[in-house]
């Protein structure tokens, strides 16, 4: 029997298939799942930041895109997973609230997806698939076994990467 592995903001886990790893409230946060496409391990981290230089005396490694990428490979590999056949789907990193283009706030979803992209290359970790952006939240649900990211939109049809 499987069961759906919860992550929560600013969290990460691991599942073995026939398990699938699921977290909600896709804003302008980005989850990211890394896994082998022949092994039945996947990885979820849910990023709120991208960078943890930024903020100081934060504990929770899992909430920036650096620190977060970094704690997600160093589980997988620890599981058997090799980084050299890693590859990533993400979702999230939306413009939830409109700024001035002056504003030095800018669209933290933008700046998510680009840290996370930049994480990812720095690992040689290939994204398969990707669906980002746009003004709507989300809920992400991957299954291990089959490695299809489903993405619930707020509002919008369900849509499989």
């Amino acid at each position: 029997m499987s069961s759906v592995i919860r992550v929560g903001i600013a969290d990460m886990n691991v599942c073995v298939a026939p398990d699938k790893i699921t977290t909600v409230g896709l804003g302008s946060c980005v989850g990211v799942v890394i896994y082998d496409p022949k092994m039945t391990v996947a990885g979820l981290v849910h990023i709120m930041l991208p960078d943890s230089t930024k903020i100081k005396q934060n504990q929770n490694k899992y909430k920036f895109a650096d620190t977060g990428i970094d704690e997600l490979v160093l589980a997988l590999e620890t599981r058997g997973v090799s980084r050299s056949n890693m590859v990533a789907k993400i979702a999230g990193g939306a413009k939830m609230f409109e700024f001035s283009h002056t504003s030095p706030m800018g669209s933290i979803g933008d700046k998510n997806v680009e840290a996370v992209r930049e994480m990812l290359k720095i690992y040689g970790i290939k994204i398969k698939s990707e669906d980002g952006c746009r003004d709507y939240g989300r809920t992400i649900v991957f299954d291990a076994d089959t490695k299809e990211l489903s993405v619930i939109k707020a509002g919008k049809q369900v849509s499989i990467i």
